[in-house]
């Protein structure tokens, strides 16, 4: 009896003893850039604080935590605004955060990863999908929760295919990251035998994108835009630069579904998830931001619980601790996806799966069943390590 009760009442004294010393801080910095960028739809606007809330969130959850630990989180955010030196600014929140969630373009995040390669801060890549910063230009000290373009590109690919949507009219936008996107749907055409059966460009001329007269002027120009097509099961759309693509459903000449940037899109987390115990996270960030959750709030989230999840496993605050744990082989995180989310050795990419959604419901989660892998079905979306070019410096 007396052995019995030695176990409680040792947690009991270590607890009192975590809550009894001045706790360990951890710090955070959240680098952004200032102002939001604009979407065709108005209610897509993302928010001031599109990110920084999911981060937000997080704290508190690593806090509730914490307590009994004999750790406290916090977190010191900094925008960057037009003209502002990136590097600058992220060596002055790494003076007192050696833990730093990053939503910036691809050159700004290598700019300040290579500033920071050598002051023991590690980077979480939040925001920018470029499949570069995870291939030729990857770095050991930046950790990826946002997903890939190809890993949302497979996602979305493995679906259609599913479907025995096999014959694909591809429309991308004239801009660079359309290209790139692109691409990334060209790729997951031909692994998963899917065929496209022809390509279009729609430029961007410029001009307003919504005006007193546009739906009656897009109400006739896309018909006219999608007409004389080969016979296709499903258009799939390429247009990160929001120029075009949501204007596409029940818009084109022939009756067919949209899919890509518009219609059935791929995202790594949606406001209408509520599997897996999502609907308790939703709540909770409704609760605090009176407002939905998006996709970067979600890869924010992940990356500040990524550190918690270190921290407590460790019991410790020191970076380089951290650093090692989430980078070995014992490393997961729970993200309310069904699965635990590991990462990927070869370029510090979080595998997760990737949700499909129409604006409303999530209309199914890839990886798709009967997609197979040696190792983790989750590596069937993105770059598997045969096929990487990543050398971690």
């Amino acid at each position: 009896m007396i052995r019995w009760l030695l176990g409680p009442i040792g947690l009991c004294l270590a607890a009192a003893q975590a809550l009894a010393a001045d706790p360990v801080t951890i710090g955070v910095g959240y680098l952004g850039v200032a102002g939001t960028r604009a979407t065709l739809s108005l209610v897509e606007q993302p928010a001031e604080n599109d990110g920084l809330a999911g981060a937000k969130l997080a704290i508190e959850d690593n806090n509730t935590t914490g307590k009994f630990l004999g750790q406290r989180f916090t977190l010191e955010e900094h925008r960057i605004k037009e003209g502002e030196d990136p590097v600058q600014a992220a060596s002055a929140l790494a003076e007192h955060n050696g833990l730093i969630v990053a939503d910036l373009p691809a050159d700004a995040l290598l700019k300040v990863a290579d500033a920071l390669r050598d002051h023991g801060t590690l980077l979480f890549n939040a925001g920018a999908i470029d499949e570069r910063l995870r291939e030729a230009d990857c770095r050991a000290n930046v950790i990826h929760t946002a997903p890939t373009r190809s890993m949302l590109a497979d996602a979305l690919g493995q679906y259609l295919v599913w479907k025995k949507w096999s014959r694909w009219l591809l429309v991308a936008g004239s801009h660079d990251e359309d290209k790139l996107y692109a691409d990334a749907l060209r790729r997951a055409a031909t692994r998963f035998g899917a065929k496209i059966v022809q390509e279009r460009t729609f430029e961007d001329t410029g001009g307003a994108r919504r005006t007193d007269s546009g739906v009656t002027l897009i109400q006739r120009q896309m018909p006219v835009f999608t007409q004389q097509a080969p016979a296709y099961d499903v258009l799939v759309a390429a247009d990160e630069s929001e120029v075009f693509a949501a204007y596409l459903p029940y818009r084109t000449w022939d009756p067919r579904p949209v899919a890509g940037s518009a219609g059935l899109v791929p995202r790594s987390w949606d406001a209408a998830q509520d599997q897996w115990g999502a609907t308790q996270m939703q709540n909770r960030f409704m609760k605090l931001n009176a407002r939905r959750m998006t996709a970067l709030d979600m890869q924010a989230w992940t990356a500040v619980r990524m550190i918690g999840e270190a921290t407590s496993r460790t019991n410790s605050g020191d970076v380089k601790k951290v650093t090692d744990f989430i980078k070995g082989p014992n490393f997961e995180v729970a993200a309310f996806k069904g699965t635990r989310l590991t990462l990927r050795d070869w370029n510090l990419q979080l595998r997760q799966p990737i949700l499909l959604v129409d604006g409303r419901m999530v209309v199914s989660v890839s990886p798709q069943e009967g997609f197979l892998h040696q190792v983790s079905e989750l590596d069937t979306l993105g770059y598997d390590r045969p096929e990487s070019k990543c050398k971690l410096k």
